[in-house]
């Protein structure tokens, strides 16, 4: 069977792209302990992936007394003021296997539940034309793990996303890619992913090459 590429390839941005999550759990426990609360590591690793809206309801629990679209900007403030002091962290081989997609002439989608105003600072980041959609949490009636991010990202495209290859490092963004029908690979970052429903996981994307991406597509058709 022929070796045919993606029709598009999608990716998550915290945690998959870019090495932020320990960002945003600093920046949640600040703002949780402002407001006399505790937060734990694993209340933080409970909400990776996660939509911002649906994360302000949790912290409004733990007694943060601010309305959900105040701690949302605030979060997403304190993250942008850590990148400013300590850079965007790349994750190993993500950047580059983005890179080589888009020499490919692959289409390419940003799909976070992060503001646009965040995902626009990471992407001004990044030294080449990376993405031809961005979808953003502000975007979508629906956050990860419902399937609409991604078919959204697809639609936006103009491609079919059984044929889209979406990159995540959260069971919360592997199920939204895997039910919205994608070949969803996972990238183990701070979580465990042998539970999520996924159709590879891959342990690094250091030294992947489109041919390897490409080989996912092949393999889905002759599964079928």
């Amino acid at each position: 069977m022929t070796t045919r590429l993606p029709a598009a390839a999608l990716w998550d941005m915290d945690g998959t792209l870019v090495d932020t999550e320990r960002y945003w759990m600093a920046a949640e426990e600040e703002l949780v302990e402002a407001f006399g609360g505790s937060w734990s590591h694993d209340e933080a690793l409970a909400l990776v992936g996660s939509g911002l809206w649906e994360s302000a309801r949790v912290f409004q629990a733990k007694g943060v007394d601010l309305d959900a679209d105040t701690i949302v900007n605030r979060l997403t403030g304190r993250v942008s003021e850590m990148l400013v002091e300590h850079g965007v962290p790349w994750r190993p081989g993500a950047r580059e296997l983005l890179e080589a997609l888009r020499e490919a002439s692959v289409p390419t989608a940003l799909v976070t539940m992060s503001l646009r105003s965040m995902a626009d600072e990471i992407v001004s980041a990044i030294p080449f034309t990376a993405f031809d959609v961005i979808v953003t949490g502000d975007s979508v009636e629906h956050a990860k793990p419902h399937p609409q991010p991604y078919l959204q990202a697809a639609e936006a495209l103009g491609v079919d996303i059984a044929r889209c290859v979406a990159f995540e490092d959260s069971p919360t963004g592997l199920t939204s890619a895997f039910t919205a029908g994608a070949v969803a690979v996972g990238i183990p970052n701070i979580l465990e992913l042998d539970d999520a429903p996924s159709t590879v996981i891959w342990p690094t994307l250091e030294g992947t090459t489109v041919a390897d991406v490409a080989a996912l597509l092949t393999e889905e058709e002759v599964a079928r």
